[in-house]
């Protein structure tokens, strides 16, 4: 599996940033939330991990946290960034438990299953310097 060669967008219009080089993520696990015909689970959503979440989706059989190293997948632990799917930070809006997002780095394509409105509502704080 190879990203798609097109410049990606992100919801704000710009060119797609990296979400995640630690560890590696996206559905070609390039380090970003590009998406393909092949990613049926549309995995667009940049998100910092945080435990409620990780609880949140562990619950409903996606289990995110334990590693499974055939799947080039670490395991997750809050603080990280991972491109979810679109529909399963959806899920986790309306249980109230959505982790935050990086709007720079969540690819256009979520904005055909969420709003930007409620994903700015949920945009990462940006660190303090």
């Amino acid at each position: 599996m190879t990203a798609p060669a097109t410049v990606s967008k992100n919801v704000l219009g710009a060119p797609l940033a990296t979400c995640s080089s630690e560890p590696k993520t996206g559905f070609y696990r390039n380090g970003s939330c590009e998406t393909g015909p092949d990613d049926h689970g549309t995995h667009v959503v940049c998100a910092t991990m945080t435990k409620a979440f990780l609880d949140f989706t562990v619950s409903r059989g996606n289990d995110l946290v334990t590693p499974s190293p055939d799947f080039r997948f670490p395991g997750l632990k809050p603080g990280d960034r991972w491109c979810l799917c679109a529909l399963r930070w959806r899920e986790a809006l309306v249980a109230g438990v959505a982790p935050p997002v990086r709007l720079e780095c969540t690819h256009e394509k979520a904005l055909e299953f969420v709003t930007l409105k409620d994903l700015e509502k949920h945009r990462e704080a940006k660190p303090e310097r």
